[in-house]
Order: C-alpha cells, then structure tokens, then sequence
C-alpha cells in the first residue's frame, strides 16, 4: 500500500551511539532538541500544539536518564521522563502533525515506556544500567544485556464475497464505536495462526485468504500493530460476546449512512485501523488473494 514501505525519517544511530564522546558532542550541538514524557505519556510540543518541542538540551548529559532517540532531519533527538508543558497526548497529538514527528514521538513515548517499567534485569532481578545512549539496560550482576520490546498485535480487515467489510463492537468502548478486529500474537504463533485464531475467536468466521498490509507502531503502552486483509469463507458471524459484542457487515453505502445518522464511530485518523478502512472505502485495499 502506498507509504507503508518508508524507510523511515529518524535514524536510530545503532553504530554510534556506542562512542560516549560522539553522544556528547550532539548533547551540545546547538541543533539538538530534548523532548519530555511525562507519567502519562504525554509529550513536550510547541506553544501551538502543532509540533513537538524545539527546547535545546541544557546542562550536563546524564546517561541514566538522557536517552538519545536518533537523528531526524539533520538533528540529535532526545528524550527525557519528565513533566512538561504544553503537552500533548499521542492520539491527540499524531494527527496534527507530519510524519517525521510522528515517528519520533511514537519512538519518544515508547522508549520512556520501557524504561519506565524494565527497570530489573528479567533474569536475575537486579538493577539495570543504561548503556548505549538509552537502547540497552545491561545487568551488573549477571552480564545480561535487555533491549526495548514490541508486543506483536494482528489488526485485520475482513471482507466477504459482496466486499462488505466486517466491524465489531467491543464492550469496554462508548456506545457506536466500532473498528476492524484486533488481538494479540500469543507464544510460538505465526502472524497468520495468530489473524486466524482471532477472528474465529471473536467473529466465528473461517477465513479463505490472508494477506499481510503494512505496520504501526502503537506504544499503549508497547503494542506493535500489523495490518492484515482477510476473505472471510461465509457471511454468518457468531460473535465471543465477551471482548466483541456486537459485529455487522457494511457496505460503503451502509457504513456512509451509519455515520451521518450517528449510529457508528471509526477510529482516529492516527491509527492504522482508519488507515485500513479509508482504503477500503477508496476501493485501493489490495485483495487478500496474492
């Protein structure tokens, strides 16, 4: 799908970052921003709203806590947890902003996460040290290196032979909102045993065909998301009626009417849901036979 190869705008700097003098040097470069997330998630922007903030690292570099992001567009990013204002959330905040800020902050988000919540070595419990200006906490007692993870989540949208597309309710969210069906990747499961297994869970549909989309990082708190398309086998859905409680299928012109009338609610447009049912719409979703 178009866009959805990019390389990417922020280069995470795996080679250098290893060079404490080359690390010191971009804390001091005049063009090096640090940007703040605090306990909530939320990130430091401009006085608008409409970017993230161009506040310049002051002060001596703190390797515990200073955590080098990368470079985008030419400049040293990093990252701190701390309280800052004005701020912003990342659902509210993605949409406002072009793609470079939006991989940096997703990175931002993520990357505070992580060390917010693996302090300790998983091996033997003792406390870690930052190492390699904030991508690895390295274990003194055991010699363990941990490195920031990504929970794998299958995100699917599934068609039947008329393209409708299937939408489902799940319980916790506001009365009308409704989205394509998603669930985590368990242990030793493949991406497509995992988007099968869901979907019978969730749906009671069999699929036909799967094919895989694209991909979006989602750091709440450290989901990774990948997009699917499926051919569901028959049109009778038999919903688990615990995390999906209602499902319907839509046509375009269905799903056009709910809307005006109120009755639905998609997705934000940061996600990779919208994403996926906004080419459907268009008629440009490729179809799940390869």
């Amino acid at each position: 799908m178009d866009g959805w190869g990019d390389s990417g705008h922020l280069n995470r700097c795996e080679n250098e970052r290893l060079d404490a003098g080359w690390v010191a040097d971009r804390w001091v470069d005049p063009t090096s921003v640090l940007l703040a997330v605090d306990d909530s998630g939320r990130i430091s922007v401009n006085p608008t709203g409409t970017g993230l903030s161009e506040r310049t690292p002051s002060g001596s570099f703190e390797s515990q806590r200073h955590f080098l992001l990368g470079i985008s567009r030419g400049r040293a990013i990093f990252v701190e947890a701390a309280g800052s204002e004005p701020a912003a959330g990342l659902r509210e905040l993605m949409p406002r902003v072009g793609e470079a800020d939006r991989e940096v902050a997703v990175a931002a988000v993520a990357l505070i996460n992580w060390h917010a919540t693996s302090p300790h070595c998983g091996r033997c419990g003792a406390l870690t040290d930052v190492t390699s200006a904030g991508l690895v906490r390295h274990c003194p007692a055991c010699g363990r290196d941990r490195f920031p993870r990504s929970d794998p989540a299958i995100i699917v949208a599934i068609v039947d032979a008329e393209d409708r597309l299937l939408l489902g309710h799940q319980a916790v969210w506001p009365t009308g909102r409704m989205s394509i069906l998603a669930g985590f990747v368990s242990a030793g499961e493949s991406l497509e045993q995992a988007v099968h297994r869901e979907v019978l869970e969730e749906s009671g549909l069999q699929l036909s065909a799967v094919r895989y989309l694209g991909s979006q990082p989602w750091p709440f708190p450290r989901s990774l998301m990948l997009g699917f398309v499926a051919r569901a086998a028959g049109s009778r859905i038999k919903v688990d009626g615990i995390e999906i409680e209602h499902a319907r299928w839509f046509s375009r012109d269905d799903l056009t009417a709910a809307e005006a009338a109120e009755e639905v609610g998609l997705p934000g447009s940061a996600s990779i849901a919208q994403r996926i049912i906004g080419h459907w719409r268009d008629g440009t979703l490729p179809a799940p036979e390869a």
